[in-house]
């Protein structure tokens, strides 16, 4: 079963245009590595919660929008590979100048445990 990374992060509205270019520059860069998809996803349901939800995870502020996204691998020791070359790619210091404030991101590594339809 594949591994999954998970990416929330709030981005200015008015950065959009700007956050769509850099996914699309810096994005296919995992492709290379081993993932077999990147996702990005522009919140436009994101509702408030009762006591948590997206926006307040990320600290999105008024003019902000949550994007979800992901990273799919064939498996973890294949990420763990890929992030390896990631952070030693030549090309990545240029996208830490992200068009959002990455230090209110979250993020994760998941393990599949359902997949629908079953393969």
């Amino acid at each position: 079963m594949s591994y999954i990374d998970g990416f929330v992060i709030a981005v200015p509205n008015a950065r959009r245009e700007a956050f769509i270019a850099h996914a699309d520059a810096y994005d296919p860069i995992f492709i290379e590595v081993g993932a077999t998809r990147v996702l990005e996803c522009w919140g436009d349901d994101v509702p408030d919660g009762k006591l948590t939800d997206f926006r307040r995870a990320v600290q999105a502020k008024d003019g902000e929008s949550v994007v979800f996204a992901w990273i799919e691998w064939p498996d973890k020791a294949t990420r763990d590979a890929g992030m390896e070359k990631i952070m030693q790619d030549p090309r990545m210091p240029a996208a830490s100048d992200m068009p959002f404030d990455g230090k209110r991101m979250i993020f994760g590594g998941f393990t599949p445990v359902l997949e629908l339809p079953k393969r």
